[in-house]
């Protein structure tokens, strides 16, 4: 097998740098995801809000994938990859930008605008960089791609904590006003990250099978007769909302279970968590080699049902140990989802992927709920939610649906 074969076309012709401007986009979002899980800590500290509340954050973030998953399929439709990055790119700095007056109002409507902006952009590169990424190379190897193009998302996803919560959770100067540093130079990235890709040439990748007469005649209720895509839909709400609710409550939870921690040293653990995260997907990419993509599903989805068992016993460290290893069992199921779910689709992969990114809604819902369970009894009860959202994905990974 060629040294570069991963990255290949049948061609012949190296699709590496591609890849590696794609990553970055993996690496961006990533890191914007992460600060999240610093934010809901700190709105609930400077405005004395409830936990349900505090995870409005998180509706606003994937509400805006909901809102623009579709026209960024259309779009990606109709004028390829590229134009679809480029806009995404200018939303997301766009979106970050705007956290600047929001710090000037000192209201947590501002801010929620401002990070729904931010998913407007979000969208745009996950419908196009989740696909693109597997389609950079043999189709065989389409789930090895996307987990090594996740794995940089897990960096970002390490990253996050630390800087967000290093600059967030100090305790000098305005709390509204510290906000805005991370956001202000997430922002100058991403615009060089738009001018680079504007700059350099990227292949548009059409299916061999694809009938383009026939992609504006078809609608997208035409790709429910795909059982396994369908599944994955249902399967990425599920997924997207576990992640979602255990990084919005995990600093909470290491306050509740180990006395004296502050919120800073939380934060910094939950870094652990997101090294895991990034070495899970790392290490996916090579066992993606000998075990099928759905059977890892199941079985890294299983041992989160058994970890988060143990979270809700809430056993002290143990427990948070528990919860810091679900991070590692989760990292490969997004984008090992994903790639199951519009595999063999062809020239309804681009519209089949709007779908799957429309799911993440999923992150929008079940926080709100897990906060609201933990206003009411304890935060460890409201990790009953992920809990049943891993079986959901189990169910997927064990399922013999066919696209």
């Amino acid at each position: 097998m060629k040294k570069n074969a991963l990255f290949e076309s049948p061609e012949g012709k190296s699709y590496l740098l591609p890849f590696i401007l794609v990553v970055g986009l993996f690496f961006m979002w990533g890191f914007a995801h992460a600060l999240l899980d610093v934010l809901n800590k700190h709105f609930q500290d400077i405005l004395h809000i409830t936990k349900a509340k505090s995870a409005l954050v998180q509706m606003s973030l994937y509400g805006g994938y909901f809102i623009m998953a579709l026209p960024a399929g259309f779009l990606l439709k109709k004028h390829g990859y590229k134009r679809g990055i480029v806009i995404g790119l200018a939303l997301f700095a766009i979106g970050a930008f705007l956290f600047y007056p929001a710090t000037l109002i000192k209201s947590f409507f501002p801010f929620l605008a401002a990070l729904f902006v931010i998913a407007c952009g979000l969208a745009f590169l996950e419908t196009a960089a989740n696909p693109y990424a597997t389609v950079l190379g043999p189709q065989k190897s389409a789930a090895q791609r996307i987990n090594l193009a996740q794995s940089f998302n897990g960096l970002g996803w390490v990253l996050g904590p630390l800087v967000g919560g290093a600059i967030i959770f100090s305790e000098e100067g305005d709390p509204f006003a510290i906000l805005a540093k991370p956001y202000m130079g997430v922002g100058i990235i991403v615009l060089i990250m738009a001018i680079l890709f504007i700059k350099v040439p990227l292949p548009e990748i059409i299916s061999e099978d694809s009938n383009t007469q026939n992609l504006g005649k078809k609608s997208f209720f035409s790709l429910f007769r795909y059982k396994l895509l369908v599944f994955a839909i249902i399967a990425q709400f599920f997924y997207v909302a576990a992640q979602t609710g255990i990084g919005s409550f995990f600093i909470n939870y290491a306050i509740d279970a180990i006395p004296g921690m502050k919120a800073i040293e939380a934060s910094q653990m939950l870094s652990i968590g997101m090294v895991l995260f990034m070495l899970g997907r790392l290490l996916a990419s090579f066992i993606l080699k000998f075990i099928k993509p759905k059977n890892l599903i199941a079985l890294f989805s299983a041992i989160n049902v058994l970890l988060l068992i143990v979270v809700m016993g809430h056993f002290g460290m143990i427990s948070v140990v528990c919860l810091l290893a679900t991070y590692f069992f989760m990292s490969i199921l997004f984008p090992t989802i994903f790639a199951v779910g519009i595999s063999g689709l062809k020239e309804d992969t681009q519209r089949a992927s709007s779908l799957i990114v429309m799911s993440i809604v999923g992150g929008a819902v079940i926080p709100i709920l897990m906060g609201y369970i933990a206003d009411i009894s304890s935060m460890a009860i409201g990790f009953s939610i992920p809990l049943i959202c891993f079986i959901v994905t189990m169910l997927f990974g064990l399922c013999k649906f066919k696209n």
